[in-house]
């Protein structure tokens, strides 16, 4: 019954987001009336109405644990939304995965165009820092600051674009990684965000870099986590519920986590890191259940 519990209590939470980070968006993203009406109607086509918003729920969850404002979360949550739908845009372009559905509908560049496409990512990049930069985000400079460098950090050659340029190597060059480089790529293309997510949660609380060492322990097992469960769905999913492409690391004959583990001891690695990260949470009572039960979410989510 407590398990029934936590999960609806985390689901109820995951649609308040989603609701509070589309509105967010709406707002940010109104539609001029000049010849720029396209591209903003392209960006608000990927940023609004898709995703679990993982990212956005981890700042917020994380802000709550030091009493940040609700709103000033929710906007340091879109930032990193910003640039995770505006890789989204560009990993589904003809040059890159070359994918015609996401989140349950056509990709930007089937809708529109590929020069859109491109241009709504660079958009939605620049939103990100803009949004940061807003003393409506914090009106603390040193906290935009440290905002703005995580972010960037987390989404550049040090963080996302870094791993997708290690994983399209891997692809074009058909070098073999053994699990350790597969883990630091990992690292990298998919859990740098969700680590910035937490760090900036923290930031906004104004906790100290190295008060944050358990944040940021917890962000790493449940990055690592995320993608091996995003493995899992790629060979075991259902895409109609998954509302994208499956079955691609296979076919392209890619390496992951599964195909190096196995499928059994991909889950249980998955659920060990979950359980390390919820262990990291032990300084914390039931404020911090929903980071919790987030953790938990991850690796039995079905899309």
């Amino acid at each position: 019954m407590l398990a029934e519990t936590k999960s609806t209590i985390l689901s109820d939470e995951i649609k308040q987001v989603q609701s509070e980070i589309d509105s967010l968006f709406d707002a940010i993203l109104p539609v001029p009336d000049d010849t720029s009406a396209r591209l903003v109607e392209a960006m608000r086509y990927a940023a609004i109405g898709g995703g679990k918003r993982v990212r956005p729920l981890l700042v917020v969850s994380t802000a709550s644990l030091f009493g940040v404002a609700r709103d000033a979360a929710l906007r340091a949550g879109a930032a990193i939304e910003a640039i995770h739908v505006y890789s989204l845009i560009h990993d589904d372009l003809p040059c890159m995965d070359n994918d015609d559905l996401r989140h349950g509908k056509p990709t930007l560049h089937k809708v529109y165009d590929e020069a859109t496409a491109v241009l709504a990512g660079d958009a939605l990049h620049a939103l990100a820092f803009e949004i940061l930069a807003d003393d409506e985000t914090s009106e603390d400079p040193f906290t935009r600051s440290e905002l703005i460098l995580t972010l960037g950090k987390s989404s550049g050659m040090h963080g996302m674009a870094g791993g997708q340029m290690m994983d399209m190597v891997a692809d074009e060059e058909g070098v073999e990684y053994d699990l350790h480089t597969i883990t630091r790529l990992q690292q990298l293309k998919t859990g740098a965000l969700l680590a910035a997510s937490v760090e900036m949660g923290a930031i906004l609380g104004k906790v100290a870099p190295q008060g944050r060492a358990h944040l940021r322990a917890y962000a790493r097992d449940i990055g690592l986590a995320f993608q091996i469960a995003d493995d899992l769905l790629d060979v075991e999913g259902d895409v109609a519920k998954a509302g994208k492409a499956l079955r691609k690391d296979n076919e392209q004959g890619k390496q992951t986590f599964v195909t190096l583990m196995g499928v059994d001891k991909a889950r249980e690695q998955a659920r060990a890191l979950v359980d390390q990260a919820v262990l990291r949470l032990a300084s914390y009572g039931p404020e911090a259940d929903i980071l919790r039960a987030l953790a938990r979410f991850i690796v039995e989510r079905d899309r």
